[in-house]
């Protein structure tokens, strides 16, 4: 997928800091905001699915796991 540009505003010690340091602030925000989509999308599946997760953990406090009569270990 293509890049665009965005405007950010940092903390100016921080970003003096990153760039004494050599650091890629664009690399590291575009990182971090990715880690920070990644789980908010997870945590609203896991809301939105929370009453599935519900049943099958019950389904397999009550009953066991799937096929569990037939495994060897």
């Amino acid at each position: 997928m293509g890049r665009i540009k965005v405007n950010m505003t940092l903390d100016a010690q921080i970003a003096d800091e990153a760039r004494a340091l050599g650091l890629n602030m664009s690399r590291l925000a575009e990182a971090a905001i990715e880690q920070a989509a990644k789980a908010e999308r997870n945590r609203l599946w896991r809301q939105q699915n929370a009453g599935a997760l519900e049943t099958y953990e019950a389904e397999i406090a009550g009953e066991g796991p799937a096929l569990a009569r037939y495994r060897s270990f």
